[in-house]
This record gives structure tokens, C-alpha cells and sequence, in this order.
């Protein structure tokens, strides 16, 4: 792993963590937005990659695995609102196995609980194994000691 240490972008944002020998965020880090958004998390090569949290301006926040820049993997992601979806993502979208939780904590009628593509559910079945999964890798990646 190469050096730790503070950079400030011309834009306002502010990152503090690893780099690498190419001078690439690589390595654990937080990167802080001007708009007060917020990743704190691994970093692959300047991208965010493997776990992570991006906590939104507007309250919104992700938690879990990310790939190239883009949530991707399982995770959970909460909105503002508490609407939830705990399950797997793809490039960035809802994408695979998980269950959506609406803002007064019912999943819907019929349940919004199965397989997703594009951010819309596309079959109905049980997932909680995944689902259980998703909370386990949302837990690890909020708690930056326990990131290997």
C-alpha cells in the first residue's frame, strides 16, 4: 500500500485516506462533497470498491459493497424517507435478490420481496438468505475495523 494523506480538489472536495504509488485513492479512505454528501470506505484505483457507505446531502445513505465507482454487490440502501431496499445491486440499480421496506415499515401487498431488475421488481419469491446477507455486509461495511 503506498502513502496516507489529505488532498483538496479544485471543487471543495476533501480526501483524506490511502493512495497509491500511481497517486490513485487506493486503500481505506473518506472523500467529503461540497454539497456535504460523504463515502467512507475502500477505494480501487481512484473508484469506490469493495465496502462502503455514501451518506447523501439529502439524508438518503448506502451502505455495502461497491464495484467501479457504483453500488454493486449486496448492500442496503435507505432513503431519507425510510423506504429501504435490503438486497443486491448491479452497476449502481437494484438489481437481483432483496425486499423493499415502505417509510411505515410494511414491504406492501402483495410483498415487494424477490427478484429485481432495473429498480422494479420482476418475480415474487422469499429471499431471506440474501436478504440476511445484505443487513450482514451493510453491519461490516459501518463499522470500517471490520473491513478486511
Amino acid at each position: 500500500m503506498g502513502r496516507q494523506g489529505e488532498y483538496r480538489y479544485p471543487d471543495g472536495t476533501v480526501y483524506n485516506g490511502q493512495w497509491n504509488e500511481h497517486g490513485h485513492r487506493h486503500g481505506y479512505g473518506h472523500l467529503a462533497y461540497p454539497d456535504g454528501s460523504n463515502y467512507w470506505g475502500h477505494f480501487d484505483n481512484g473508484l469506490y470498491g469493495g465496502l462502503g457507505v455514501m451518506a447523501f446531502q439529502d439524508g438518503s445513505r448506502y451502505a455495502g459493497e461497491f464495484r467501479h465507482g457504483k453500488f454493486h454487490g449486496l448492500g442496503v440502501f435507505q432513503r431519507a424517507d425510510n423506504m429501504m431496499f435490503e438486497g443486491e445491486f448491479k452497476e449502481g440499480k437494484i438489481w437481483g435478490m432483496g425486499l423493499v421496506t415502505f417509510p411505515d415499515g410494511t414491504h406492501g401487498l402483495p410483498r415487494n420481496e424477490g427478484y429485481f431488475e432495473y429498480n422494479q421488481i420482476v418475480r415474487r419469491e422469499k429471499c431471506p438468505t440474501v436478504i440476511h446477507r445484505a443487513q450482514e455486509v451493510a453491519k461490516r461495511a459501518e463499522h470500517p475495523t471490520n473491513i478486511k
